[in-house]
């Protein structure tokens, strides 16, 4: 029966702007947005503080490495770039076990891996905190800094948030290209941010579902800031690579509204499932990027999409479709009925009446607003002041940003409490290795020489240097480890309590 749990993870790339300062550096800037989060808690922040040694960015789940010399420099994300300074490359575990870092030019906060998506909503918004954090500690630096949990500056600029899910292995790559393309295409509907403008610099007027869309140009690759594929084939399981794919998704906007995100995470770990099961409906988009971009400039959700078979299909009748399948083959856990439950809802409310989920969907909220704002002030939808709005909606002061006045005011719906997020960001999920990057991170800061998703590299004493591998995310956590360890404080003792012996570490 198929459920919600899996592995996964989110990547938050932060838009920043330094008021004032159109000139400002955003290298100099997101190394100080990571370093006034970490400074004050005593984190470590330095290039050299995060194990590159396991990762294997050219790694194409295809089949095959690219070459180094034919990748853009984006990609390698292994290799620090030679013409980037030092002091610009922040890298941070928290406490919670989460990675935040200076990436393309932007902080990033990377969750720390999760089991159900409800945990996701929880830790993903504590990325936002993390964030804001930032923000008011740079606010008295005299050199203020501004963070928006958004995708695009509205310049024809878009960065990413990203998704993580382990996938079984023994599942054919091309199985799940063929069951996750059409799914994506129309999974807008149900966690599109919204996007002023119709176009990469938004060279038409209007109001689009999805703000990362027009930035897609192929349908499978590698690239993740050029050519962005609707899916993404980079294989860096950070994990055991005979057991696990990860799925690196980068299709996704960043969504604010829980109920959007519950929805975001939930559906797409079910469709693995089906994946997997081989249970996926037969649907063939006949061109998925012509689609990708006409369901998102749709916001009556009418278009018709061709198919391979010369039948056609709606963005909802084709999320309809995934739905069914997922419901009919669902097992009963409570995780699996709310995530269906709000799916269910999605597909109804935007049946009926879109505008019903302005307390749930982000576009749709931004959209209401929108056009509440033009009705107000006259104005068309090519008037700048609209894309100010826009990028308002995602600022993450609450005294600032658009979507928090909403929530404030109880017209966006809580899934989390303020209590359960602020916990979150200090405390990792107890059900994966987090736990244990976390203990390194708080317990045994001292030794702790470098820290990554699958490795802690520890100064043990008379262990010496050793790097200690977590290749299985769902170990390392509170169950396996909170009575093994207590009491310990050194990470001799660490090693010990996990049973490394001491002289093959030393002649190793």
């Amino acid at each position: 029966m198929l459920s919600v749990h899996r592995v996964m993870g989110s990547e938050t790339e932060f838009g920043l702007s330094q008021p004032g300062n159109p000139r400002a550096n955003p290298m100099r800037d997101s190394a100080r947005v990571v370093d006034a989060y970490a400074g004050p808690r005593g984190l470590r922040s330095s290039q050299n503080f995060w194990d590159f040694a396991t990762e294997s960015p050219l790694a194409d789940a295809r089949g095959f490495f690219m070459n180094i010399a034919d990748a853009d420099s984006s990609q390698l994300t292994h290799v620090p770039a030679e013409d980037v300074e030092a002091q610009y490359l922040a890298n941070v575990v928290t406490e919670n076990g989460a990675r935040y870092y200076v990436d393309h030019a932007h902080p990033e906060y990377s969750s720390p891996e999760v089991l159900t998506p409800r945990d996701l909503v929880a830790y993903d918004r504590a990325g936002d905190l993390v964030a804001l954090a930032s923000v008011r500690a740079l606010e008295k630096s005299g050199e203020p800094v501004n963070l928006y949990k958004n995708n695009t500056d509205s310049k024809g600029s878009s960065y990413g948030t990203h998704e993580n899910y382990l996938v079984d292995r023994g599942v054919d790559f091309d199985d799940i290209v063929a069951g996750l393309i059409p799914f994506f295409v129309t999974r807008q509907i149900l966690c599109g941010s919204g996007r002023v403008g119709i176009g990469r610099e938004a060279e038409s007027a209007g109001f689009q579902i999805s703000s990362r869309a027009d930035f897609f140009e192929a349908e499978v690759g590698l690239e993740t800031t050029l050519r962005r594929p609707i899916v993404n084939t980079r294989d860096e399981p950070h994990a055991d690579p005979a057991k696990y794919r990860r799925l690196h998704v980068i299709i996704g906007d960043a969504t604010m509204a829980e109920p959007a995100t519950l929805v975001r995470f939930g559906s797409t770990s079910l469709v693995l499932g089906l994946i997997e099961a081989g249970l996926t409906p037969r649907l063939e988009l006949a061109d998925p990027l012509q689609a990708l971009w006409d369901v998102s400039h749709d916001l009556d959700l009418s278009a018709e999409l061709p198919l391979s078979d010369g039948s056609t299909m709606t963005a909802l009748q084709i999320q309809e479709a995934y739905y069914s399948a997922c419901a009919q083959h669902a097992g009963d856990d409570e995780d699996t009925a709310s995530v269906l439950a709000e799916w269910r809802r999605f597909l109804d409310g935007l049946a009926e009446d879109p505008r019903s989920l302005a307390d749930s969907i982000d576009w749709i909220a931004k959209w209401v607003l929108l056009e509440s704002y033009r009705e107000r002030e006259g104005i068309d939808w090519d008037h700048p002041k609209l894309a100010l709005v826009d990028v308002q909606y995602h600022d993450v002061r609450p005294e600032k940003g658009l979507f928090h006045k909403l929530e404030q005011a109880g017209r966006i719906r809580r899934l989390t409490t303020d209590s359960e997020v602020e916990a979150a960001v200090t405390t990792a999920p107890e059900g994966t290795r987090a736990y244990l990057r976390s203990l390194a991170v708080t317990r045994f800061s001292a030794d702790l020489v470098a820290a990554s998703w699958d490795s802690l590299v520890l100064n043990a004493g008379d262990f010496g240097v050793v790097r200690l591998p977590m290749s299985e995310p769902l170990k390392g956590t509170r169950a396996l480890l909170e009575d093994r360890l207590s009491g310990i404080e050194t990470s001799a003792g660490l090693l010990e309590a996990l049973g490394v012996d001491r002289l093959k570490t030393k002649n190793d």
